[in-house]
């Protein structure tokens, strides 16, 4: 079973505040030219993305320089669901789903919010869950929310922390909730959050999938 976790591109979707706006628009048409094409304008931070360490610092590595092993592998999806608005992710959420290796989702429930004004006060990783994060090796972690750190922010120590360990940020998935029943009954999670190839980039969108497989044996 294949999952969509990715937003629709579409002129008009929500981004983060001061990013560029989303437009489609069609460049040439069947009709008039024998063909569909569609003109793109949207920033590498648009919808469903990953953050490169470069998004933070100029030193660090870009999309382009980090190996394909980050966006593709074995999942484990905390549940930090119920969360009020605006309040940390604490570690006691994520930490039984810790481990060297694995993509590390974070289903907060705030997918539901997409498209409204209220997308904005999502709950956010407190800096001492990031930081547990990174000690315990995972290097991939995504969340269903418009950023790790809060909206808007003075500083983003989630994301210094996470790009500073050479870390990949998934931001803006959906449907997290179907894989956390996955888990529960003991179904193997791979998740694909593969990004469009942009030479030297801070990120770019992704296709974000997962594969459910057959439930796990236990001895």
């Amino acid at each position: 079973m294949i999952v969509d976790l990715s937003a629709p591109v579409e002129t008009g979707m929500p981004v983060y505040p001061g990013d560029p706006e989303v437009v489609l628009t069609p460049a040439l048409t069947a009709a008039a030219d024998g063909v569909n094409v569609l003109a793109l304008h949207l920033g590498s931070q648009s919808g469903t993305h990953v953050d490169a360490p470069y998004h933070l610092d100029d030193a660090l590595p870009t999309l382009d320089d980090l190996p394909l092993e980050r966006f593709v592998g074995p999942a484990a999806v905390a549940d930090a669901r119920g969360l009020a608005p605006r309040s940390p992710v604490p570690p006691e959420a994520v930490a039984p789903h810790l481990a060297p290796g694995v993509i590390l989702l974070i289903a907060t429930g705030w997918s539901a919010h997409w498209g409204t004004d209220h997308y904005l006060a999502h709950p956010w990783l407190a800096p001492e869950t990031a930081e547990l994060i990174v000690a315990a090796g995972v290097r991939t972690v995504g969340v269903d929310a418009l950023s790790v750190d809060p909206t808007p922010a003075a500083d983003l120590p989630a994301h210094r922390t996470l790009c500073g360990a050479h870390a990949v940020i998934a931001e803006n998935l959906r449907d997290l909730e179907t894989l956390l029943d996955a888990q529960a009954a003991g179904r193997a999670i791979e998740a694909s959050l593969l990004p469009i190839r942009l030479r030297g980039a801070d990120g770019a969108p992704v296709r974000a999938v997962a594969r459910i497989g057959p439930r796990q044996c236990s001895r």
